[in-house]
């Protein structure tokens, strides 16, 4: 038997594994699956075409309007010490409040890989990670806090562990069975999940301002995305 590896074009949009998690994972904390899960169809393109990488640095400014009129979509609360003498008031900052959360989308590094075996008995590929690489967080919408705030809101909320950033490391194995006359696709990177929520900015008195939806997506885990046809 012969067995030859194909490199393809690495995929430059995020992508998903629709019918399949992880195959294996290189952080020693997590638990690599002693089969391997084989997808049937190459991963699907999210519906989000427009990602934006990374986070900002800084926390965005307050809106122009901090010191206006207060619009009517404003929310304006009583604060519980608004009678006392010495009542303190609020801290001016915008604030990320996750609302709900998808699923894990697959972001590759390197390029992809392929092993076609073209016997009539099923034969092992084994695919190796090539590069190293590190992914980030991804955003659409309007981002206006720091990315490691936005992971503790993310964290607390749906009660899962990501990150602003993992890395995918060179030197990773993983070996499949390739049914006969099939060819295995296999891409090593970061998994990341996707979740909705908005940023609203808290005023020194105490209101709150619009909403600024936003969708992001956050390392949750390090893994391959395997498929074949």
């Amino acid at each position: 038997m012969r067995k030859s590896r194909i490199l393809l074009a690495p995929s430059l949009a995020v992508a998903v594994l629709a019918t399949a998690g992880p195959a294996f994972a290189e952080d020693p904390t997590l638990a690599p699956t002693d089969t391997p899960v084989v997808g049937t169809a190459p991963p699907a393109q999210p519906e989000e075409s427009d990602l934006v990488e990374g986070a900002p640095e800084t926390p965005a400014p307050a809106p122009s309007d901090a010191t206006a009129t207060v619009p009517d979509d404003v929310i304006v609360p009583a604060p519980k010490d608004s009678f006392t003498p010495d009542a303190q008031a609020c801290e001016p900052r915008w604030i990320y409040y996750p609302t709900s959360k998808d699923k894990d989308y697959h972001k590759g590094v390197g390029a992809e890989q392929a092993n076609y075996n073209g016997t009539s008995r099923t034969a092992k590929s084994t695919f190796v990670s090539e590069v190293s690489g590190t992914v980030g967080i991804s955003y659409t919408g309007e981002f206006k806090v720091e990315g490691s705030a936005a992971v503790i809101k993310i964290e607390g909320k749906f009660g899962v562990n990501v990150s602003a950033s993992l890395t995918a490391r060179l030197g990773n194995t993983i070996a499949v069975d390739t049914p006969p006359r099939k060819t295995t696709f296999a891409r090593y990177g970061v998994y990341r999940l996707k979740s909705y929520g908005y940023n609203q900015y808290t005023y020194t008195n105490c209101t709150k301002g619009a909403k600024k939806n936003v969708t992001i997506y956050t390392p949750h885990r390090i893994g391959w995305a395997i498929w074949e046809k």
